[in-house]
Order: C-alpha cells, then sequence, then structure tokens
C-alpha cells in the first residue's frame, strides 16, 4: 500500500469517526433526528470510502459505492450480509430524509441505525488495520 493510500484511508476513516461523535451530540442536544440520520449514514459511507480505498476503488456516485462494496467486501464474505443490509437502510434513510418532503426520522430508526453504524465502522477499521 502506498503512503498517499494509507493517509487517504486514515482521513476517511477519521471523517467516519468524526461523524459518529457528530451524531451523538445532535442527539444528546436534541437536535434534527434528520441531521442524527444523515451523520449516521456518512459514517458508514466514509467507512466504504476507506474500503474501497485500499482495494484501489472509486465512485462519485453513492449507490456506485454501496455497489462496489457489496461486490467486493459482502459477497466475498469479508462481511456479513447484516453490514449491507443496515448500509442499505440508512442509505434509504437518508435519501428521504435528505431529499423527500414531509417524511419523519423517527426516534426508532435512530435506535435501530446506530449501533450498526458504530459496528460498521468498527469492523471497517478492524479490517483496514490488519491490511499489511
Amino acid at each position: 500500500m502506498t503512503k498517499e493510500t494509507a493517509s487517504l484511508i486514515k482521513y476517511r476513516l477519521k471523517e467516519a469517526e468524526d461523524s459518529i461523535e457528530e451524531a451523538r451530540v445532535l442527539l444528546r442536544e436534541n437536535m434534527s433526528l434528520r441531521a442524527v440520520m444523515n451523520r449516521l449514514y456518512y459514517a458508514m459511507f466514509y467507512a466504504v470510502l476507506a474500503l474501497l480505498q485500499e482495494k484501489q476503488l472509486g465512485t462519485s456516485k453513492h449507490a456506485g459505492a454501496i455497489s462496489l462494496f457489496d461486490k467486493e467486501f459482502v459477497k466475498n464474505g469479508v462481511f456479513d450480509k447484516e453490514f449491507s443490509t443496515a448500509l442499505h437502510y440508512a442509505f434509504e434513510l437518508r435519501q428521504k430524509g435528505d431529499y423527500m418532503e414531509e417524511v419523519t426520522i423517527s426516534r426508532e430508526d435512530i435506535d435501530e441505525i446506530f449501533p450498526k453504524a458504530i459496528a460498521f465502522v468498527t469492523k471497517s477499521k478492524e479490517y483496514l488495520l490488519k491490511q499489511p
């Protein structure tokens, strides 16, 4: 792995961790649940970008990154299907919350996704730190 690739992976993982912390602060301060969901999704998305960088893969579209994650990491058994399911669900909720009118993100949605987002980022870090 080149120094540049390692640096970009580290940067993406930091973005993922920061996004989790931002979600915690927003939730603690009783801010918009839509904003909390946005940060949780982005935590997972930044982790996906780090994973894809390790394989020298990239895309400009969120759906493309998710598809590559499924192909490279879920289909090959590196990540369990539950991580893919959580990522797809978080993406769907983020899309609804950010782009659709009169959509409500519920506390139940947040309670479901929050631990999954943390597990996703943790698993991504563990995988990437094991790489030579």
